[in-house]
């Protein structure tokens, strides 16, 4: 059985151009044709397209992707973890960042009386300025 790009599409809940994409970037495999010329898709196409899916949402980038991919197809269990320990070390600095972020922003909040004319506004002046930002 195969199916039809609009086919794993569908099973998938992803968009036609979206797998074009990944077909450019070498993550999904070129489908073989039909005599008609349609591409067919094996069904375990569907567990690819799941996989590039999830670890999207985990983060990693079409490139990481793309290794794991690999190495799924054949490689060594440390070479995933390392990939996913510095996956982990990239998403701890952000939320760092974010916390950092978030405190600046509340700062400068707490200082905004929330009345009145712009200037002389804490907020506005510290992008301004970047003493805060």
């Amino acid at each position: 059985m195969s199916l039809s790009i609009g086919q794993l599409a569908k099973s998938t809940d992803t968009g036609v151009e979206t797998i074009r994409f990944y077909e450019r970037r070498g993550l999904m495999p070129d489908p073989p044709r039909a005599p008609s010329g349609y591409r067919r898709y094996p069904t375990d196409a569907v567990g690819r397209l799941q996989f590039i899916r999830r670890a999207k949402r985990l983060g990693f980038t079409l490139d990481e992707i793309g290794t794991l991919l690999r190495l799924q197809d054949g490689g060594d269990r440390s070479e995933v973890k390392a990939i996913a320990q510095a996956k982990l070390a990239q998403i701890e600095a952000r939320i760092d960042d974010l916390r950092r972020m978030r405190k600046t922003l509340a700062e400068l909040e707490k200082q905004c009386s929330g009345h009145g004319p712009v200037p002389g506004c804490p907020i506005i002046e510290a992008l301004s300025d970047g003493s805060e930002a």
